[in-house]
């Protein structure tokens, strides 16, 4: 999505040219498969592990940090092969990301009117923060080093990017539509003005 921004807003007479079918068929079906290639991996990892008598899981799910936690097998391999994922899978396209944005802010700065300089912000805002909510929750769980009280904090973190974003996902997005802007209003004033007793 930021690459199709970038395109739109930095190459608009272009846009056509570049994101044809087939180059929005790779963007999308590479990362679901590196996605299925990498929860594979995982569970054939976690398939060979040993694990001990104590077999509850202290999480609100059966994360990976968790689950490593009970196994008696080292598990060292796991913990490289997270952190090389976390850089090629997390790191990498989040940077990529926020040079598209980059790139987008200082073509949108070079707009010379404010309204056209509105619509490019508010096109790209709502995809920037879901992207750093997803993000910044998802890598700092798993390249944060471990401590005293981190297991609780790896709670926190995973909540906020399986449950928080995914939530807030459709909200951030919808308030930029202006149907649905109108029709939140509408109902807030059917709701409240309707009920208000000093209403007339």
């Amino acid at each position: 999505m930021a690459y199709d921004r970038y395109v739109a807003i930095c190459i608009p007479m272009h846009y056509s040219l570049i994101m044809k079918t087939s180059v929005c068929v790779l963007l999308v079906s590479v990362p679901w498969l590196m996605g299925a290639t990498n929860g594979f991996m995982y569970c054939w990892f976690i398939s060979n592990l040993f694990f001990c008598d104590h077999q509850n899981i202290d999480h609100l799910f059966c994360e990976l940090k968790a689950i490593l936690e009970l196994s008696c097998s080292s598990f060292e391999t796991i913990k490289i092969a997270m952190i090389v994922t976390c850089v090629i899978m997390g790191l990498l396209p989040f940077g990529l990301i926020l040079i598209s944005y980059g790139n987008i802010i200082s073509s949108a700065l070079k707009i010379r009117t404010s309204a056209g300089k509105l619509k490019t912000f508010s096109s790209c805002c709502s995809h920037l923060t879901v992207v750093l909510l997803f993000c910044g929750t998802s890598l700092s769980l798993y390249m944060k080093p471990d401590s005293g009280n981190s297991q609780e904090m790896d709670k926190l973190l995973s909540l906020l990017y399986v449950a928080v974003t995914p939530l807030l996902n459709p909200i951030v997005y919808s308030l930029r539509n202006k149907d649905i802007i109108n029709a939140i209003k509408h109902v807030a004033n059917l709701y409240f003005w309707s009920k208000n007793p000093f209403y007339m």
